[in-house]
């Protein structure tokens, strides 16, 4: 008798209104480690450059953590250790490819990778990828976000700016830190993880997710809780699409759901 795997995991890419698309998604399951990944990566930098970038993201995590979770005994505290150094890994590999296109040539990604051993959950965020839990009928986002957005909304919630300002604000989407070759500003990786709980719902994302409100997605999970990854991640692309937005970005969903209790 097989043995229940102890993830349910759903990846979406959609390319949206875009004409090529840059974000890559991937995530694996070691049933004999008890763990699981997933990770997304949103590219910029034009067609055959920030789809390049996004690749070698998740070329880099995929180096570093697979070869510790296939390896006998991983040790929690070498797993941990493993997402930072993808992200050094990842930038590396994009400044090398910079730096054999010539002067000039630029390129980057986010990284938002999550780790799960048993219901212990690391992350590292680099850029404005949003990673949300569900919990007890809320969503929240618990990473940071590294664009200018939350310093808008600060000015809105001071009454500085009104909501229409600080949506339509030119600068919202700007980027605080990346990965790009060159120093990370920001890097969010907390030390200690998060304890999933049996009802919990985490969702991953590239920006291109955020053209659907908070509310809006809080409301989704609201209405399919008890579904299946697959089928919440569905629903969510289907809500990405019925809004028709014509600047509709990649988006990138993954739903991550415990299966034991």
């Amino acid at each position: 008798m097989l043995a229940t795997p102890a993830y349910d995991i759903a990846l979406i890419l959609d390319q949206g209104q875009r004409d090529t698309q840059e974000d890559a998604v991937a995530a694996r399951t070691f049933d004999a480690a008890d763990a699981c990944y997933v990770v997304v990566a949103d590219g910029m930098g034009g067609h055959a450059a920030g789809e390049v970038a996004s690749d070698l993201v998740i070329s880099a995590w995929r180096d570093a953590l697979d070869v510790q979770l296939e390896g006998p005994t991983p040790s929690e505290a070498a797993l941990a250790d493993a997402l930072p150094l993808a992200a050094m890994q990842a930038n590396a590999s994009i400044a090398n490819f910079c730096e054999e296109q010539g002067e000039g040539f630029n390129m980057g990604s986010t990284m938002l990778g999550v780790l799960l051993i048993g219901p212990r959950v690391f992350w590292i965020s680099i850029g404005d990828s949003p990673l949300y839990l569900f919990r007890g009928g809320a969503l929240r986002q618990i990473n940071e976000d590294h664009s200018m957005a939350p310093m808008i909304d600060a000015q809105l919630a001071e009454g500085t700016l009104t909501e229409a300002e600080a949506l339509a604000h030119p600068d919202r989407n700007q980027l605080t830190s990346v990965i790009m070759g060159a120093a990370i500003p920001k890097v969010d990786c907390p030390e200690d993880p998060l304890a999933l709980a049996a009802s919990d719902i985490l969702i991953l994302g590239s920006d291109g997710l955020q053209y659907l409100s908070n509310a809006e997605i809080q409301t989704i999970l609201q209405d399919n809780v008890n579904a299946l990854a697959q089928d919440i991640a569905d629903t969510l692309l289907r809500a990405l699409k019925a809004k028709d937005h014509p600047d509709q970005d990649n988006a990138s969903i993954g739903v991550v759901k415990l299966t034991r209790n």
